[in-house]
């Protein structure tokens, strides 16, 4: 219900008429104040009259002919201790116009709501929150919902067919009835990013809601549409010509039993459904899920052998991010059938869920064609754990594919911007890249960001290739990879942003993970010689924001192991001298 913009900053329980009509002009405002000074003076002019008073006698002849002022009252001599007791006044400040109590009826359940039977004080006052300028709006709403930075930020989500929704989505939503204003700036934060189940049903209903609320269907920017990869087998979808998954029995707490779904969408579907009632999304999410041996998702509504078929088009959407990516794409017809649909597609996030040799086979195909993308940030092992040597599943892939060479093929591509990958890496991968650049002026990209599982080399010994801060065979082809892409600076003129990190959530000493950062002419990170000489070459403008020789406070313990206290570092290492690793392959034990 809107306020009443003008009694609502009124106290109508104490009214007492203002001295000063604020209903009056400015001009008959002033000179009413001039009258009331001209009468403060004569009064001040009877005080000091020279006519005989207690105060001042005067003369003891004044002439006949003085004029009469008017009467002068003296006033009472003050009690020993002045003011003892406030005196009696009424300082409420009401509006002369506003009615008192006696004028209103208390006992109307109802009071009119027309523009009529508002008090005067909204002419008079003039303030009304829907006057209020734009941006402060924009303020209170963001204090309540939190900044929108950007269409992946936090957000409030409605979810179809789930009970995930926002904590306060209640409360925030009956804030859309103070006044037309906030009704459309907080319906535009609560449906900017959605979530939608893939199924029949739950496309069918948003359908129908949003064709019953037209006016939505243009605040919706983000849109997540997830597959389930399961479902209960006893469910109102269940059939009998299901695959029926084992009992899952876990000492005896659930005999549920589960198997696979049989109402999931398709992609077709799905595009058909947001280019039909969404017209300005930008941001698309597709979620595979993740299980072992989960389904993969249905491209097309029926599978047949024929070939020209079309995927609808969404031409709004910049921005595709896809999770749990193995159940949505396993080969080079999946990826051009998706992006066909997104003709204008500029970014594309991919994550998989657990690593795979396949995963490895399938991203080498699609990224040894041209990419149309300013933005590709793809993570195919993103675990964060140190490993004691090579899986086997990445022995499959480096006795077949050298991935690091796909991979720069792809960032060399003309129209990529940014590059963003969290794997398996090597310094072939810059080799490659700085090989292909042949002309500065068509170089576009800019930003290199890396997170290394671990280093590709040739061992001799499965034990030479493992991972961590501990590992010197690690720490030196950390220190080529990092060598190799400052080199390729020389090239890469317009790389304003370089940066290469390791990360292992189980590292003895977290803030000692190898890393290297070139941001804004300024490095921190790992350095040697040969890496401080190389950098001046390449980019003389560039400066280390220290180094320093050792890690900070050490020492070593009765069993000639080093020891680290737990209060270095507190904040996060600048300078990481990479010899001073060597003295970290004999193991840490934290004081």
């Amino acid at each position: 219900m809107a306020l009443p913009p003008g009694p609502m900053f009124l106290d109508e329980d104490h009214a007492e008429p203002l001295t000063l009509d604020t209903r009056l002009p400015r001009t008959e405002r002033t000179q009413s104040i001039h009258e009331d000074e001209g009468r403060a003076t004569v009064e001040f002019a009877s005080i000091m009259t020279t006519a005989s008073n207690p105060v001042s006698p005067g003369p003891s002849s004044p002439p006949l002919d003085q004029a009469r002022m008017q009467d002068f009252v003296p006033p009472t001599r003050p009690s020993s201790t002045p003011f003892p007791q406030p005196e009696p006044r009424n300082a409420d400040v009401r509006c002369l116009s506003c009615p008192t109590d006696a004028d209103m009826d208390l006992d109307d359940p109802e009071p009119a709501e027309t523009p009529a039977a508002l008090s005067p004080c909204e002419s008079v006052v003039g303030i009304n929150l829907n006057d209020l300028p734009a941006e402060i709006h924009e303020c209170i709403l963001d204090h309540l919902f939190g900044f929108r930075v950007s269409t992946t930020s936090k957000s409030s989500i409605m979810r179809w067919g789930t009970a995930l929704r926002h904590s306060r989505r209640k409360e925030l939503s009956e804030l859309s009835l103070v006044s037309a204003a906030w009704r459309v700036l907080i319906q535009e934060r609560l449906y900017r990013h959605i979530k939608l189940k893939a199924t029949i049903d739950s496309l069918r209903d948003s359908f129908s809601y949003f064709a019953r609320h037209p006016h939505l269907r243009s605040y919706i920017k983000h849109i997540e549409i997830w597959f389930p990869v399961f479902q209960s087998k006893f469910g109102p979808l269940a059939r009998f010509t299901a695959n029926i998954l084992p009992t899952v029995t876990v000492d005896g707490l659930t005999n549920a039993s589960y198997i696979l779904p049989v109402d999931n969408c398709s992609l077709e579907e799905a595009f058909y459904f947001v280019s039909e009632c969404f017209p300005e999304v930008c941001v698309m999410t597709l979620e595979g899920g993740e299980r072992k041996k989960a389904p993969r998702v249905r491209h097309w509504i029926r599978d047949t052998d024929q070939p020209l078929r079309v995927m609808p088009k969404i031409d709004s959407v910049r921005t595709l991010i896809c999770k749990g990516q193995w159940n949505l794409i396993r080969g080079v017809g999946d990826f051009d059938a998706i992006t066909s649909a997104l003709p204008n597609l500029q970014e594309w996030h991919g994550s998989y869920s657990k690593p795979k040799s396949k995963s490895y086979f399938t991203m080498a195909d699609i990224l040894s064609n041209p990419l149309r993308l300013t933005t590709l940030s793809l993570c195919i092992e993103g675990d964060y754990r140190r490993e004691l040597s090579f899986p086997p599943h990445f022995l499959k892939v480096a006795s077949k594919i050298h991935f690091c060479s796909k991979l720069a093929l792809a960032a060399a591509s003309p129209s990529v911007e940014h590059i963003s990958y969290t794997g398996r890496v090597c310094k072939q991968f810059f080799n490659d890249l700085a090989a292909r650049q042949r002309d500065a002026r068509q170089d576009r990209l800019k930003s290199i960001d890396l997170t290394v599982k671990n280093c590709c080399r040739q061992v001799l010994h499965w034990n030479e290739s493992g991972s961590g801060i501990t590992d010197m065979n690690f720490i030196n082809a950390f220190e080529a990879l990092v060598l190799a892409g400052i080199r390729s600076l020389g090239k890469l003129q317009a790389v304003e942003y370089l940066r290469i990190r390791y990360v292992d959530l189980d590292s003895p000493v977290p803030p000692l993970n190898p890393y290297f950062l070139l941001r804004n002419g300024w490095c921190s990170g790992v350095w040697s010689d040969e890496i401080i000489t190389e950098l001046n070459r390449v980019r003389p403008e560039a400066r280390f924001e220290d180094l320093s020789e050792s890690f900070g406070e050490v020492g070593y313990n009765k069993d000639g192991r080093m020891t680290i206290s737990p209060e270095f570092p507190k904040s996060k290492a600048l300078s990481l001298k990479l010899s001073n690793y060597a003295l970290l392959s004999g193991g840490i034990s934290i004081t």
